[in-house]
């Protein structure tokens, strides 16, 4: 299984940065079994998204770089994830900025992110949009529900509270473990309604 990761200039880039350490965590656990299919992380981080990340967090941009399988420059339209004829199982955009909700929801190709997402929902393939902005103009709502007509999901980063995380960690693996519940990708990383205290 292969997927696309798209950081975007929005707060939270956590986010993102969670998603690809728990992919590498299954992956690692993927080695020791034989039940488990290894996926291939397709990374795109915007020049704003590296800007966020030094700014809301303690990593180095090259240092989530590292933790992908492929990394494109944000304007590599050469790259493969930019044609349909290269298949995925869908994208996860955490975060998505409004302006690059903006560009996916009205059919801009402005960069590589963009381009990504409009080919996952030209070949009506996956396309989570993890949206991280408060409060919501009028444009920011119509774009999502123009997104969301387009095929994508919006999952907007409001992690619930009802498994009573401690830690920012537990708000990231939230959101980290619903979006690959919408790609199909068995997790356990968040507790889900319900779910005993021992589990």
């Amino acid at each position: 299984m292969e997927i696309i990761i798209g950081i975007s200039g929005a707060s939270g880039a956590g986010y993102g940065i969670r998603l690809l350490e728990i992919i590498g965590q299954m992956n690692q656990a993927a080695e020791k079994t034989k039940g488990f299919e290894k996926i291939k992380t397709h990374l795109v981080m915007t020049k704003s998204a590296e800007e966020i990340i030094r700014l809301e967090t303690d990593r180095d941009p090259m240092e989530i770089k590292k933790m992908a399988d492929a990394v494109y420059d944000e304007n590599d339209f050469t790259a493969p994830i930019a044609s349909g004829s290269y298949k995925t199982a869908g994208m996860i955009i955490a975060p998505c900025s409004m302006k690059t909700l903006g560009q996916i929801a009205n059919g801009i190709s402005g960069n590589l992110v963009s381009r990504a997402a409009d080919v996952c929902l030209k070949d009506e393939r996956k396309l989570i949009l993890m949206t991280r902005e408060t409060p919501l103009n009028l444009i920011h709502l119509e774009n999502m529900v123009k997104a969301k007509k387009a095929g994508a999901t919006i999952l907007p980063a409001s992690p619930g509270f009802y498994g009573r995380p401690q830690t920012i960690d537990d708000l990231y693996n939230i959101m980290a473990g619903r979006a690959l519940d919408l790609l199909g990708i068995d997790n356990d990383v968040y507790k889900r309604w319900k779910q005993p205290a021992d589990q």
